[in-house]
């Protein structure tokens, strides 16, 4: 069967990553919306728009399921969409809830900090989505939201450790006692591209988490559940903003991040 997965961006690709180790034999196609990226600074009637677009595309090619593998996407459309669209359309949600176990587990040990901060798109970080489970899990307020806007810029280019992003990261942690932390939630998929770099800032007791390993299993439970027919190929075919991609250094560009994303797994 043809799966989707969808974001505004290369960020993406972290789900894509993840799922290919759960339906290996599956054909996807990753629909990167290049062409919008960032969604973060868009109006919520953009990102609508463009997810809606997106989404119907993926149907039309056949897609038996789509992944919004984007948290401002999801944030915004998924609840309209699942509306609109008779396929499964499945969201991706930050990893608050396991956080706020990390973080509580720690305390109980007299270990660091004991607090979780989220880290976001400005749209993802003021949506009522992200609050709304923040506030429906977080019993003892232990979480923090900042916006890190500049990351998905940085991705986009294929920039994750240079010292533009160093300093970068240091300007918008500059208010913020890394050290209270225990738990870093990286509520942007876009995000797990830099963990070698947000490791070093905070500390490897500090744990990262991020939501793509849950979207990935709720993924494959969706088809194993759906009883969809079992593929045979493993096809991975990319499309940018509804253009199919066969330009061969944008294709290795996006092979290079998935084989960072394999080496990003040990944070």
């Amino acid at each position: 069967m043809k799966i989707g997965i969808f974001d505004s961006g290369i960020g993406g690709l972290t789900v894509l990553h993840r799922a290919l180790s759960y339906l290996p034999n599956e054909d996807f196609l990753f629909y990167a919306d290049e062409a919008h990226v960032p969604y973060g600074t868009k109006t919520k009637e953009e990102i609508l728009e463009y997810t809606t677009g997106a989404v119907e595309f993926l149907t039309k090619a056949g897609c038996r399921a789509v992944v919004l593998a984007c948290n401002t996407a999801t944030s915004v459309a998924v609840t309209k969409l699942r509306e609109e669209f008779d396929i499964p359309i499945i969201g991706i949600e930050p990893a608050v809830k396991p956080a706020i176990a990390h973080a509580n587990e720690l305390s109980a040990e007299g270990g660091r900090g004991g607090r979780v901060l989220v880290i976001a798109t400005p749209m993802t970080a003021k949506e009522k989505k992200l609050h709304d489970l923040v506030e429906r899990v977080d019993s003892h307020h232990l979480v923090d939201i900042l916006a890190t806007p500049k990351l998905v810029e940085f991705a986009q280019k294929g920039e994750f450790n240079s010292p533009a992003v160093e300093n970068y990261l240091k300007e918008v942690f500059q208010d913020t006692v890394l050290s209270d932390y225990s738990a870093l939630v990286l509520g942007c998929t876009h995000f797990n591209l830099f963990k070698d770099t947000l490791s070093g800032l905070f500390g490897t007791q500090c744990q990262l988490l991020d939501g793509s390993e849950g979207c990935a299993r709720n993924l494959a439970a969706i088809v194993e559940k759906e009883g969809f027919a079992k593929g045979e190929c493993g096809n991975v075919t990319y499309f940018s903003s509804g253009e199919e991609v066969k330009d061969e250094t944008r294709l290795a560009f996006y092979r290079q991040i998935l084989e960072r994303l394999s080496e990003m797994e040990k944070y």
